[in-house]
């Protein structure tokens, strides 16, 4: 069944929109609005402590990576430095070599010595790299799982 609206001489359906007081359409359309907005500031207020959540993990994994290279830079000072004296010790048996077999012998000992000594300096600065990388996604690692989690609870 269609009414005919008395101004406009249009027809309606019955039981439409039209037929609302006016008093409730602004009332209804305000609690529309109201809901959007507290969703749009609720889902605001979620992205921002995710934000400032984000920034401090990646804070934290930058730190613990500088301090990291700091130790890994000293490892390697360290180990140039000791390489270096070790260069000085061959330079002084060399030169207090007096016979050809005298010289194969120190040589042989310092390829040896260097060889057991640069395999031990390898494994040292590996296993410190390992660490350092480790310990620098640690932070990382934990907010992702953390961030999982309370996602799919």
């Amino acid at each position: 069944m269609r009414e005919t609206h008395p101004k406009a001489g249009a027809t309606k359906p019955a039981g439409s929109a039209y037929d609302m007081p006016k008093a409730e359409t602004p009332q209804a359309l305000r609690q529309v609005a109201e809901n959007g907005v507290a969703q749009a500031k609720e889902t605001y207020e979620k992205m921002s402590a995710a934000t400032v959540e984000a920034s401090n993990l990646i804070q934290a994994s930058c730190t613990t990576a500088a301090k990291g290279a700091m130790e890994y830079n000293v490892k390697v000072v360290e180990i140039a430095r000791a390489n270096a004296n070790a260069a000085f010790d061959y330079a002084r048996d060399l030169n207090g070599v007096k016979s050809p077999s005298e010289f194969i012998e120190v040589l042989t000992q310092h390829a040896r010595k260097g060889f057991d000594v640069l395999s031990e300096q390898a494994k040292e600065l590996t296993a410190l790299a390992q660490k350092v990388t480790s310990e620098a996604a640690e932070p990382l690692k934990a907010g992702v799982t953390k961030a999982f989690r309370s996602h799919l609870s």
